[in-house]
């Protein structure tokens, strides 16, 4: 009877070889090289500050991505989806300002964001139309922000140069909207954000009609703000800027009564233009002066730009209130004439 025992059979060596055995290893070994290399090793920008990265409320985290990627705090995209997949962090991270130092790496940052402190947001709105000095007096109440420094900014010309602005001021090129800011926030962040919103609205399809139009960007902010000025109605900016073109193609005076007011803005009753005030000798004064005045005379909000972008085409020279927050229209003097009397006599019926 034959006693000797055999050697035992396992499941591995049926299936693999050793050298098939080496090379899994080897490969699971190179893989788990290539995680660890990538997701470990830290990631530098081109700046010995942490950056600064605000994320607003409702940003998804493709949209946070996109804004690590474009401020350079991180070279690959799906790399960093990859490691916020690993984390599960797609609904987990909090809206707010992340200061992120240099040379994290994409699990670390994607811990910071998970479980970094947030500034609280405070929301701001900035009505459409509004001057600089009234948009300074808001943000001091609104943000705490020094509202001396704020206006000696706005017309700061090495800090406008570096937003592309060659004017004295950089009233008008701010977007007025309802914002989130961070406690803390400065008054260049301010600025730098509000012109970011301006600029965003100027698409290729807008400059293209800028160049139909022969206007400059200038030319278009400045048109927006005399009709922001000029009414509340939304749905007569295009009618009213429509006017304006037909002045100046035809060279008269635009004779806007918010470029007067704007020249006497700190004026208590800046409202009531008197006659003295149509013979201020200033660039501003468009009753005395043809063309554009120098620069924008507000803050435009968007209907007004698309306004001065896209004009009603039509045969008006002359506008004057209705009585009822709207304006008539007329094409001839006369015509406007006997409009301007019939406003006399229903605001004088008021009284």
């Amino acid at each position: 009877m034959n006693t000797s025992k055999e050697n035992p059979i396992t499941f591995t060596s049926v299936l693999f070889s050793k050298n098939e055995l080496y090379l899994i290893g080897t490969f699971f070994g190179f893989m788990l090289g290539i995680f660890l290399f990538t997701f470990f090793t830290p990631n530098y920008f081109d700046s010995d500050e942490a950056k600064t990265i605000e994320i607003s409320r409702g940003k998804s985290l493709n949209e946070i991505i996109d804004t690590l990627y474009v401020e350079k705090v991180i070279p690959s995209k799906t790399n960093m989806k990859i490691a916020a997949f690993l984390y599960g962090a797609e609904r987990k991270i909090k809206a707010g300002s992340y200061r992120i130092p240099n040379g994290l790496s994409y699990l670390d940052l994607i811990e910071l964001l998970l479980k970094g402190t947030v500034d609280e947001q405070i929301l701001v709105t900035i009505p459409e139309g509004i001057w600089q000095f009234k948009l300074a007096s808001l943000l001091k109440k609104e943000l705490k922000i020094d509202s001396t420094k704020f206006m000696e900014l706005s017309k700061n010309k090495s800090f406008l140069q570096s937003l592309g602005i060659d004017k004295p001021t950089i009233e008008g090129y701010l977007l007025p909207e309802t914002y989130y800011f961070y406690k803390n926030t400065s008054a260049e962040e301010v600025l730098r954000k509000l012109k970011k919103e301006m600029d965003a609205l100027f698409t290729d399809k807008e400059l293209a009609r800028m160049k139909k139009l022969g206007r400059s960007k200038h030319d278009i902010l400045i048109i927006a703000s005399i009709v922001e000025g000029e009414s509340n109605i939304h749905e007569e900016f295009a009618k009213i800027a429509g006017v304006y073109y037909n002045r100046l193609e035809k060279g008269i005076a635009l004779q806007a009564d918010p470029t007067i007011q704007y020249l006497i803005r700190e004026r208590k009753r800046y409202n009531r233009i008197l006659f003295k005030d149509l013979e201020i000798k200033s660039k501003y004064n468009t009753y005395m002066f043809p063309g554009l005045p120098p620069t924008p005379i507000n803050n435009p909000g968007k209907d007004a730009i698309m306004a001065a972008l896209y004009p009603e085409e039509h045969d008006f020279y002359y506008f004057v209130a209705d009585g009822n927050g709207g304006h008539v229209f007329a094409k001839t003097y006369s015509e406007h004439v006997r409009n301007v009397n019939e406003y006399r006599r229903w605001r004088d019926s008021q009284r």
